[in-house]
């Protein structure tokens, strides 16, 4: 039930005291005034925080237990982060300030930058994109401003592995690159098949590495050389960083562009959850196509500075400032050692549940693994008709959410898994055996699973019409 469908007509949750301002009658356009009354709904404030907590007690959370979601890192993140970020002096900060008045959120974005660039291995970077994919697309700008600048006018072709970052495809295309597909080979990039598409119209290598089947690409150096070698940029995807946190660098790979998921590898809830950001380094001869405003410090003061061949602004003003500080903040707390035991673990959790997965659901790409890996469910559907889409859904049943499904594409009925650094082996084991039990229940009474979820509010939604005909407000009589 909706908030509206409780409204009673003369109910008040609240009084404002007479207005002693005087007002003035405002000369409004006819189109901008208000012909009806607006339909709020009318309750006492007791039902209003009932109705809302009750909603809250019905939804799902990484407060509440495990989101394995493949390629998202949905993990906790410690609530002192969140508390340094609503200080008083981040929370009543406003862009439009004098500069001067600025110093202390211009301090925290240097020196996170700072060490961002020291993660990655990077020269420069920008804060500015608001996420992943809007950090993706800033990129794609600079390989482009880049080859406009040198001349190489040519250079039209990004190409992009099948096992890379989805939205990789996507981002090159909108800066007008043309897409080249690289089919894998046992997961990983085939660098003899990457051979054969370098020449002098390939702008970019896009990579995600570890890729989304959770591999390391262990023919890193050699991509990076054959790249190099044809005159294209090396692009580094930063989704799956928090695998190699503090163990390799995407700069002492040779990648020339990288960029990061501070909402995914530095403590930022996402989704959801919150604003993301999507930062953007690149080496010392992209560095003057950077976005603008960059802040630089000038002895003990910062400035800001358009760099000589920007790309020009690609968010207003600084970026996502709190998520900023919550990332700075998460850094500064874990340190040089925290952050390598977050990579660590990342990778020691994914082998486990993948080892305990594997006895009962096939994993194509087997091997070790870094911070995720991809099961099938392709056998459990030949045998008993019983889909991916259909455990997905009757894991909420059992209270725990589901890993991503069908990706990546190179795996039939996929579900990719992650079940990030901060779970405990006990929530790894419950999440094994539920997952065994669901499947179980597929070969014994695959109708059950398929009508799955039977204990949620909301059973199959309709996506198909949700999608192409979505309802963003309530109306009376709907």
């Amino acid at each position: 039930m909706t908030i509206f469908e409780k409204s009673k007509a003369g109910r008040i949750a609240y009084r404002l005291p007479e207005n002693d301002i005087p007002t003035r009658e405002l000369d409004l356009p006819t189109h901008l005034v208000r012909k009806l009354p607006p339909e709020l709904p009318e309750l006492y404030e007791v039902d209003v925080v009932r109705h809302y907590t009750w909603l809250a007690r019905r939804n799902y959370a990484v407060d509440v237990g495990i989101y394995p979601l493949g390629s998202c890192t949905m993990k906790y993140n410690p609530k002192v982060n969140e508390k340094v970020a609503r200080l008083p002096g981040f929370t009543m900060v406003h862009p439009y300030q004098p500069e001067e008045t600025l110093r202390g959120a211009f301090e925290v974005m240097y020196e996170l930058k700072k060490l961002l660039c020291e993660i990655t291995g990077m020269d420069d970077m920008t804060l500015q994109p608001a996420a992943g994919a809007h950090g993706e697309l800033t990129g794609m700008l600079i390989v482009r401003a880049y080859f406009e600048d040198v001349g190489d006018t040519r250079r039209k072709v990004v190409i992009v592995p099948d096992s890379a970052h989805g939205t990789n495809p996507a981002s090159a295309a909108m800066v007008g690159f043309d897409v080249i597909e690289l089919k894998s080979k046992e997961g990983l990039v085939d660098v003899e098949e990457l051979k054969k598409h370098l020449n002098e119209e390939v702008a970019a290598v896009m990579l995600t590495n570890p890729n989304t089947l959770g591999l390391f690409e262990k023919d890193i150096l050699e991509i990076e050389r054959i790249t190099h070698e044809c005159g294209a940029l090396l692009y580094y995807d930063g989704a799956n960083l928090n695998a190699i946190l503090g163990r390799v660098r995407p700069g002492d790979m040779g990648f020339d562009v990288v960029h990061l998921n501070l909402h995914k590898t530095f403590s930022t809830p996402h989704g959801m959850g919150g604003p993301g950001s999507g930062p953007v380094g690149v080496k010392a001869h992209l560095a003057k196509y950077l976005p603008y405003p960059v802040i630089e410090r000038q002895g003990e003061d910062f400035v800001l500075k358009r760099p000589e061949k920007s790309v020009g602004r690609v968010r207003s003003f600084f970026g996502n400032f709190p998520v900023l500080v919550k990332a700075y903040a998460y850094i500064l707390t874990m340190g040089k050692d925290g952050l390598k035991s977050v990579g660590d673990m990342a990778v020691l959790n994914a082998n486990y549940l993948k080892k305990k997965i594997s006895k009962f659901l096939p994993v194509p790409y087997d091997g070790f693994c870094m911070h995720e890996f991809v099961a099938s469910a392709e056998k459990v559907y030949k045998e008993t008709g019983v889909k991916a889409f259909d455990l997905a859904k009757r894991l909420l049943d059992y209270g725990v959410h589901p890993p991503t499904m069908y990706f990546p594409l190179i795996v039939s009925e996929a579900l990719m898994i992650e079940p990030t650094e901060t779970e405990s082996k006990e929530t790894l084991d419950r999440y094994a055996e539920i997952l065994e039990t669901v499947v179980r229940e597929a070969y014994e009474n695959p109708e059950l699973v398929k009508k799955a979820p039977h204990t949620t509010p909301v059973r199959r939604v309709d996506d198909v019409t949700a999608s192409k005909k979505p309802v963003f407000r309530w109306r009376r009589g709907t």
